[in-house]
């Protein structure tokens, strides 16, 4: 049995989980490292 990848791709959709997912991840507020370091030399602009 040989797959038929083009076949495949043309059926495969998404699971809702997966939207919601990355929806919420996309939407999170969340630092990196930048961030932190712009915080950081905030801070030391202050002192």
């Amino acid at each position: 049995m040989v797959i038929n990848f083009e076949e495949e791709l043309a059926k495969f959709r998404p699971s809702k989980e997966v939207e919601e997912a990355e929806d919420a991840i996309v939407n999170m507020n969340l630092k990196d490292m930048t961030d932190i370091m712009l915080e950081i030399l905030k801070e030391k602009e202050r002192q």
